[in-house]
């Protein structure tokens, strides 16, 4: 019996789900479009944990769980069809005490231009950044969740990035230079 009277198990469960729900809420919307399937299928993925053996997914639980959870929600994608258009929720950590309220403004219009452009990225690589940036899984874990090769997890993220790169590049160039920018495009 674990400190609190229940099974090590539940102990371990309880630890996982405490550690990567958020993530994998996160995940799951991310290919379900709809908050409530991605809820369901986390529950889901959590659920199918608890009739695993501890043995049998101890040592990369979080590919397992990953695995497990995308998996469901592509499922649950293809049997409904529908892409429902939900607005992300960026969540932010706390302000620098240091920055001024107009820097914590620019700060999250900056990181939601982010995700915007990131939206626009090919499906593959939104799913390998998100994993490596939003839930912070090594290259192998990715591989591993979406059956890629570590190589191909590499280039996919690698591709995505100089994409992010170039195109916050050009908008800082736009802002900076805006009469450069209407002149380098024939207006």
């Amino acid at each position: 019996m674990g400190a609190n009277g229940s099974p090590p198990e539940a102990n371990w469960i309880d630890d996982l789900l405490a550690q990567h729900e958020a993530g994998l809420l996160r995940y799951a919307h991310r290919i379900t479009r709809d908050w409530e399937r991605a809820r369901e299928v986390v529950q889901d993925t959590f659920l199918k944990l608890t009739q695993q053996s501890r043995s049998d997914v101890d040592g990369h639980a979080v590919q397992w769980l990953y695995t497990v959870c995308r998996n469901r929600a592509l499922d649950v994608r293809r049997k409904e069809q529908r892409m429902a258009a939900v607005t992300e929720h960026v969540t932010f950590d706390k302000p620098d005490n240091r920055a001024s309220p107009s820097q914590v403004v620019e700060q999250r219009e900056t990181a939601g231009q982010v995700v915007e452009w990131l939206d626009e990225l090919p499906e593959n690589q939104q799913e390998v950044v998100r994993l490596r940036f939003q839930s912070g899984l090594s290259y192998r874990e990715i591989g591993d969740v979406t059956g890629l090769t570590v190589s191909n997890v590499g280039f996919l993220l690698h591709q995505g990035m100089t994409a992010l790169r170039e195109r916050m590049r050009r908008t800082e160039a736009a802002s900076a230079y805006p009469r450069l920018a209407r002149n380098s495009d024939g207006s």
